[in-house]
């Protein structure tokens, strides 16, 4: 055992440092836990703030704002006994509140994982199991900005967290069917990547499209700002895998280095890419590169050697690349599907594409240091076949429930509440949505006119095919 895992065994020091406690292992797990939080807040707030067209700043940015409020609320209430409490079904925990003083200062459990069992109290882990459930759902909003009814959101957020995202977190982290079965999820590749790429495309069909001016032209309203909301995006990522082993331990930092080559080598792949094919490297661009090799890494990053994680870089910077740029265009039903930022291609694909690598590249002795089973990958025989098509059928499932949960709860919501904004809004944006605007003066106190202040619109020439749909998407990420 690792001996960052081996607990004080004297007596207790006080009553708030029991002897179980290990206060190494309790401080990176918070310290994870706010890593992953700074990445939706305000990581993603900035970014989706500032990747969109001026006129939807204030919008997309409340929509991630409103959902990690909104997911946390929930998480206590019920949903994180749902997603790692006792089970009621084979794929869903008991849905209870995780707020009682004796539940939350007892040592921590989770069902099953006894290979790296936490050696701190349960409101950490509540905390940092929340906030992968935060980012899912705003992960997943990327896909319907621009157009869809805050009012819906607000609805859709707490059902799509009860219904859909807590089957998958049961199902392969919780102790459920897939779990005990032996399919590896080390990080959120299946229940965060896969799961926010698939909804979201569902939810884009359901929801409708942007208007025609903006699915020509989307472009991003301050670039430098989307490059600080991706930078806090990948600094963030060595908590969201360097937590994923529940200890300060060597798989943690076997993890962080993993996840931040394969985000290096999948930039450089996307970049060049870019260069052979459209003549000039894209910042826009490059950022997709960075969330593809993030997500791709995510389903095994402590369990692939290094040499492996610049193989999961090469091929995160290349086939989603290719799915986005090429695929998607020939692709007739794709067209008609507004992924507003593509997420499909970023998140599902790409974590898709990481699950399936584990499969074959999840190296034995480094599968020893956190599963409690004997696993590997293909490449490495013995059962690592069957460990490929454990990962083909988990995969499967989660693709499955998703289309179904998400089309359902949308089908319902809309007997209430109208999924898409009218267009007298949608020509509007902020300013008929929410009464404000991201960039409401202009010079001295004059509210902002493109027609008068707007240099870009006449003068830009050879526009970023990012902005354009010249691509055949718009704005990806």
């Amino acid at each position: 055992m690792a001996a960052s895992q081996i607990a004080y065994t004297g007596n207790e020091i006080s009553p708030a440092v029991p002897p179980w406690l290990n206060k190494g292992d309790n401080a990176w797990q918070m310290t994870a836990s706010t890593l992953v939080g700074i990445q939706s807040m305000p990581g993603l707030v900035i970014l989706y703030a500032s990747i969109v067209k001026k006129k939807w700043a204030v919008n997309s940015a409340f929509m991630a704002l409103y959902a990690f409020a909104a997911v946390l609320i929930c998480w206590v209430l019920l949903c994180y006994r749902m997603a790692f409490g006792d089970e009621l079904l084979p794929f869903w925990g008991k849905g209870a509140p995780a707020l009682g003083q004796s539940y939350l200062v007892g040592r921590a459990k989770v069902p099953e994982r006894v290979a790296t069992e936490p050696y701190y109290p349960m409101a950490t882990l509540v905390y940092f199991q929340f906030t992968f459930a935060a980012i899912t759902l705003i992960l997943l909003a990327g896909s319907v900005l621009g157009r869809m009814n805050i009012k819906a959101w607000m609805a859709f957020v707490p059902l799509w967290l009860i219904f859909s995202y807590t089957v998958g977190a049961y199902s392969l982290w919780g102790g459920g069917f897939l779990y005990r079965w032996g399919a590896i999820d080390y990080s959120g590749g299946y229940v965060i990547h896969l799961s926010s790429g698939i909804s979201g495309l569902t939810a884009a069909y359901w929801v409708g499209p942007r208007i025609k001016s903006d699915r020509e032209r989307f472009p991003p309203n301050n670039i430098l700002l989307m490059l600080a909301g991706a930078g806090l995006l990948w600094m963030g990522w060595s908590g969201f895998n360097g937590g994923a082993p529940y200890a300060a331990n060597i798989d943690s930092s076997i993890a962080v280095l993993n996840t931040n080559v394969s985000a290096a080598t999948s930039i450089l792949v996307w970049t060049c890419l870019d260069v052979v094919f459209f003549g000039k490297p894209s910042v826009i661009g490059a950022v997709q590169g960075m969330m593809t090799g993030l997500a791709c890494i995510t389903p095994g990053a402590g369990l692939f050697q290094s040499w492996a994680a610049i193989i999961v870089g090469m091929l995160a910077g290349s086939v989603p690349w290719v799915s986005m740029m090429i695929i998607h265009k020939k692709c007739s039903w794709l067209q008609k599907v507004d992924d507003a930022l593509g997420v499909f291609h970023t998140h599902a694909v790409a974590g898709l594409m990481g699950g399936l690598l584990t499969g074959l590249l999840a190296e034995p002795n480094l599968c020893k240091l956190i599963l409690p089973r004997d696993t590997r990958g293909a490449f490495y025989g013995g059962n690592g076949g069957v460990q490929f098509a454990k990962q083909i059928v988990a995969a499967l499932f989660v693709i499955a429930w998703n289309v179904a949960s998400t089309t359902l709860i949308l089908l319902v919501i809309k007997l209430c509440i109208p999924l898409r904004m009218p267009d007298n809004q949608l020509e509007i944006g902020d300013d008929a949505v929410h009464g404000e605007e991201a960039y409401a003066l202009w010079g001295d106190g004059e509210q902002y006119d493109q027609r008068k202040h707007g240099w870009h619109a006449s003068e830009m020439t050879s526009p970023s095919p990012y902005v354009n749909g010249a691509r055949g998407v718009t704005i990806n990420l």
